[in-house]
């Protein structure tokens, strides 16, 4: 990867819309360049998919916390990841090193939500030992 994939590549999390013609103009190569450029870049992983980015606000996600989980022993580990992956309001799971083992970030509408989600689900899950929540305030910058 090269000075003008990375360029590409800004390019592209500023506007994953943005056509290789428009492209073209600002890294001064070909379209069918810059196409090709695009296509390699998939065909490495470096760029896994092209996607939408909703307004969390928009779509009635009002509240963002994120969750600090203790499990009791590893034997819970499979059964902890398979029931997290099917909660829809989870919108990130980390294995973490710590005094916990995994930091869950959410969003939901509100704190009862949030409740149920912990009370209802979370803590419900065979080996979960304990639980640290911290509800965010505002976000200054959020990206990837």
């Amino acid at each position: 990867m090269d000075r003008v994939d990375e360029e590409i590549l800004r390019l592209l999390k500023q506007n994953g819309r943005m056509t290789s013609s428009e492209i073209s103009k600002r890294v001064h190569l070909s379209v069918p360049a810059v196409a090709e450029r695009i296509r390699k870049l998939e065909d490495s992983g470096m760029i896994e998919r092209f996607t939408v980015r909703l307004n969390r606000e928009q779509t009635g996600l009002h509240l963002l916390a994120f969750i600090m989980v203790e499990l009791e022993r590893p034997e819970h580990i499979v059964g902890f990841r398979e029931r997290i992956l099917a909660t829809d309001s989870v919108l990130e799971c980390h294995h973490m090193a710590g005094s916990y083992d995994y930091l869950l970030k959410v969003a939901l509408p509100g704190t009862r939500e949030l409740e149920q989600l912990i009370s209802q689900t979370i803590k419900q899950i065979e080996g979960v030992a304990k639980t640290n929540t911290m509800i965010v305030l505002s976000t200054m910058k959020e990206e990837m």
